[in-house]
């Protein structure tokens, strides 16, 4: 990549990151004062805000992580889709410092005995199901689900999810200089086993900050609903950053309809592999037919919840699906932009599903399941824009950046 190819083109961020960033953070200070109150006010506050501090740390750990995700994928596999956003993926995987601060509340949770039932003296637990594995299995507590293995496991997890993070960002960064080198073998070198140790870790979180709420139920497919949760929730989240940037240059000179059609092409088959996956673990499940496997389900068939399943099952697949099938609407910015703000919706709402019957027979939505996601989300979206101003939209002197530049000259 000469000079020359980026002269007359300014891939500085537009001021309007800096504004959202600035206002992001005064929603995240406001709401989060509302939660903290609101979690010595209102009866049961406290466990109210530590189930949906879950519920939220998980929804915005997954756009990162997710982020990461595609990246990784980006550097296998090249292409201009990648390009473009890569900036905007690398900005969501910077905050993975942020969230590993923001993860205390969760580590304070187990230390102070709330939510998860292993953590709990068994007379406090109020499922006798649960109450009754755990009594015949002291083991599981007292080998691994205990608070000193939950925070250990929990620094290896952020470690090595910051390590990968930062190895893909420091040589990113690089390409923005004249004298760039080629990079490529190292984001190949790193993203390969990065992926591998990205489903690993993301499994094992799973376990023990979800699936370890019920610790009477396994699935060994969980993990990969999570994971795939996860890159759909950040694909999703570019296409939004990507519309909001496309009002302004250099955006607006850049993004193709052949690029946004590549996303909604993610976006569809993310859309099947998650339904895939949450078939096959109902699938296995049912075939199985053991009691201590259908728990998962029994909680969230009946009470009001099964309303939630067929609403994931329309809105979060089949509508979406059907959608996606346009070519046209996969290439338009304009429309495809609501869609993804759609499934971040429907996303919130799985993890919803998956997280809140573990704590109500009935369905139920309290105050803190909106206000802390909202006080988390505002946060995390002030050091992604934050990070995102940082840096050039677009990576200038990666041997790649042709695919997005040329043709911006044309």
């Amino acid at each position: 990549m000469t000079p020359a190819t980026t002269n007359h083109l300014d891939l500085t961020p537009p001021p309007v990151v800096k504004v959202i960033s600035r206002r992001s953070l005064v929603v995240g200070i406001v709401f989060g004062v509302i939660a903290v109150v609101g979690a010595f006010l209102f009866p049961n506050g406290r466990e109210q805000f530590y189930r949906a501090y879950l519920l939220g740390f998980m929804a915005w750990l997954g756009v990162a992580l997710g982020s990461m995700a595609i990246l990784m994928i980006r550097h296998l596999t090249g292409g201009g889709w990648g390009t473009l956003i890569r900036r905007i993926l690398g900005a969501a995987m910077r905050t993975l410092p942020l969230l590993a601060i923001l993860f205390i509340p969760m580590i304070i949770a187990v230390w102070q005995h709330r939510i998860y039932p292993w953590a709990m003296a068994l007379d406090s637990v109020s499922d006798e199901h649960i109450r009754e594995h755990l009594a015949k299995n002291t083991f599981i507590t007292q080998s691994y689900l205990n608070f000193r293995g939950f925070l250990i496991r929990a620094v290896i997890y952020f470690a090595i999810w910051n390590l990968l993070s930062f190895l893909l960002s420091k040589w990113s960064k690089q390409t923005d200089r004249l004298d760039a080198p080629d990079n490529s073998q190292r984001f190949k070198a790193v993203a390969g086993p990065g992926l591998i140790l990205y489903g690993f870790t993301i499994t094992f979180a799973a376990i023990d900050w979800v699936m370890s709420l019920d610790p009477s139920w396994i699935s060994t497919i969980f993990g990969l609903i999570i994971l795939i949760g996860e890159v759909l929730s950040a694909m999703c989240f570019a296409v939004v950053v990507e519309r909001i940037l496309y009002n302004y240059k250099p955006m607006s000179e850049l993004l193709r309809p052949d690029f946004v059609h590549d996303h909604g092409k993610w976006m569809l088959t993310f859309i099947m592999v998650w339904a895939y996956f949450s078939f096959s673990q109902w699938l296995i499940i049912w075939a199985g037919n053991l009691p201590n496997e259908i728990t998962f389900y029994l909680k969230r068939l009946s009470g009001g919840w099964g309303a939630i399943g067929l609403v994931l099952i329309l809105f979060h697949f089949c509508v979406p699906f059907a959608i996606l099938l346009s070519r046209p609407f996969k290439r338009d910015i304009r429309k495809l932009v609501w869609l993804a703000i759609w499934l971040m919706l429907m996303r919130y709402l799985d993890l919803f599903w998956i997280i809140e019957p573990n704590f109500s027979t009935t369905l139920s939505l309290t105050w803190a399941d909106v206000v802390v996601p909202i006080a988390i989300g505002g946060l995390w979206l002030a050091y992604f824009f934050y990070n995102l101003s940082t840096l050039p939209l677009v990576p200038a002197y990666d041997p790649d950046a042709h695919e997005v530049l040329e043709p911006a000259h044309k």
